[in-house]
């Protein structure tokens, strides 16, 4: 009976490519003939996790294989002219076996087990692949894609919401450092996520070049909140524009607008402002919500404090009427 591939790696048959690279990845660490000296199923199992990554990890001969099943070979593209065939006398197709001396399990996976490799995903494996008797790439054959650069990028509350430019440095693993330019669309989110395409590592043996991945960061705002498209501010109001209205220059990313206050207001009313919230690229924009915050004076003299008394009984009422447990 052909050997399932998909079965062989543990993935489903819709699965990714970077699903596919990361069973690969584990299954090659666990069963690596270096790894388990004393099980002698290792070597096997090892040759048919590299035979169903070399199939699976290549866009066009996964498609065959789909299309075909295990005979795909023989169907033209991906043939046996072109492909790797498994030496029968031992690991790697050498007499005798695996040599643990030809290949030094450390340089792969660094000092500690499970480091990721100094050279790359890609370089990791395409030394399993010679070390199994994989076969190898000829001069016309495409390189494998660069790795793909995780980096978080915090970025503040502002930019998150008109959007922006903004620089990052990367270390490149040759040593090098760039520094590149990362364009924010307007009204992104935190945790969100931005591909930069092509600007990743480059590809070994002329390959594509990956992409850098940037988990967004939003620093607070000191007054400013965002709440879905919305925006949450407080105004702090004195006492006579609270209590007789007024306007009042509140600003937004927009520019500074003018809140009329009504006759009246208590703090913690709100106020809102359609229009100036989030404004995203493609969306429509939300609104700024104020909350009033009525700021009284540090000191009162006993005067203020008389008036304020008088206009207290003079208008009865009972604020906490309603307040219940």
């Amino acid at each position: 009976m052909a050997e399932d591939y998909y079965k062989t790696l543990g993935v489903s048959r819709g699965a990714s490519q970077a699903e596919i690279q990361k069973a690969y990845r584990d299954l090659a660490r666990k069963h690596h003939p270096d790894m388990n000296p004393k099980d002698k199923t290792a070597k096997k199992k090892f040759q048919q996790i590299q035979a169903a990554f070399d199939v699976l990890g290549d866009s066009e001969k996964r498609e065959m294989y789909d299309r075909y099943g295990s005979s795909f070979e023989t169907m033209g593209a991906g043939g046996p002219q072109g492909g790797r065939t498994w030496g029968g006398s031992g690991y790697g197709g050498r007499p005798g076996g695996f040599n643990p001396e030809e290949v030094d399990f450390s340089q792969f996976f660094g000092e500690r087990f499970g480091e990721e490799p100094a050279g790359g995903f890609a370089d990791l494996f395409s030394h399993f692949s010679r070390a199994a008797g994989g076969r190898q790439r000829t001069a016309t054959s495409p390189g494998r894609r660069g790795a793909d650069v995780t980096h978080e990028l915090q970025i503040p509350f502002n930019t998150a919401i008109c959007g922006g430019e903004v620089e990052i440095t990367l270390h490149r693993r040759s040593g090098k450092t760039e520094t590149i330019k990362v364009k924010i669309p307007a009204g992104i989110e935190d945790d969100k996520k931005i591909r930069v395409r092509g600007q990743g590592e480059p590809g070994p043996r002329g390959g594509k070049p990956g992409d850098i991945l940037l988990t967004i960061r939003v620093t607070p705002h000191p007054f400013f909140q965002r709440r879905g498209s919305h925006l949450h501010v407080k105004v702090p109001v004195t006492l006579a524009e609270a209590a007789l209205g007024a306007k009042v220059d509140v600003p937004t990313p927009t520019g500074t607008v003018s809140l009329s206050i009504p006759a009246g207001t208590s703090g913690g009313s709100k106020l809102r402002v359609k229009g100036h919230g989030v404004a995203p690229k493609n969306g429509t924009p939300g609104d700024l919500l104020a909350e009033i915050q009525i700021v009284l004076p540090k000191e009162l003299s006993d005067e203020d404090r008389e008036q304020i008394q008088q206009i207290d009984r003079h208008y009865t009422q009972a604020p906490r009427k309603t307040l219940r447990w």
